[in-house]
């Protein structure tokens, strides 16, 4: 039971380190890529793009690193779809991993950009647009695709076996549901593709949940009698 609640632990602080990575990490470089001369702020605000990036690497390691503490758990209960979330989500790492890649990559381009002034500037203009689109594309749809099937797949796990209280897994599988469809929505109706303007409104339930089911993970831990019943 002891170590059972410290996985709890493990994961809900996953959850916040994930999270609080990933906005912050937004935060420093949406405002340089949403502007219309973005080569030029990128190659202005290098080290910005590099903090930014930096984080979104610890927000992939720590969403793979969610599903992967609960494997232990949730094996008890069902082992199929425990290893299936531990699949995707390590999926929607690689994935976060692929958009920060490629936004590191615009740093080097930037410079060229710089340096070339007028002379190819369509050339380097129409790079980095592929690159800020396979950014968006990585992150913002087959990541969030990938945590959407992963997430899905464990709250399932806990509704059933009420390793947390019911009320939690269906908010969790509701706002799941969601943010599948704001993604679905961006992917066939917005360039870029990122959930974004009155979308935001589909994807805000999830990252309300995952903080309410962070604190209770740290503060409660999973339900002592569905864990007597696993260990059965």
């Amino acid at each position: 039971m002891a170590t059972d609640r410290k996985i709890a632990v493990i994961t809900g602080v996953l959850f916040i380190i994930a999270t609080a990575a990933s906005l912050v990490g937004s935060g420093f470089t949406d405002p340089i890529l949403g502007a219309p001369d973005y080569l030029n702020a990128v190659a202005s605000n290098g080290s910005q793009i590099i903090v930014g990036t930096l984080l979104s690497f610890i927000a992939a390691a720590g969403s793979s690193g969610i599903a992967i503490s609960l494997y232990p758990v949730l094996r008890k209960h069902n082992e199929g779809l425990a290893l299936g979330a531990v699949g995707f989500r390590i999926i929607e790492g690689v994935f976060y991993t692929v958009g920060a890649v490629c936004l590191l990559s615009l740093l080097p381009l930037s410079q060229q950009f710089v340096s070339a002034g007028a002379q190819n500037a369509l050339y380097f203009q129409t790079v980095g647009d592929l690159l800020l689109t396979m950014s968006d594309v990585a992150g913002f749809v087959f990541g969030v695709l990938a945590f959407c099937l992963g997430a899905l797949m464990y709250y399932v796990v806990f509704y059933r076996t009420r390793l947390i209280p019911r009320w939690l897994s269906i908010w969790g599988l509701i706002a799941i549901v969601m943010l599948f469809s704001a993604v679905l929505i961006t992917l066939f109706d917005g360039v870029p593709y990122r959930v974004s303007g009155n979308l935001v409104v589909l994807a805000l339930p999830i990252a309300l949940q995952e903080m309410v089911l962070a604190v209770w993970l740290i503060v409660k831990g999973f339900s002592p009698s569905a864990l007597a019943s696993g260990s059965a």
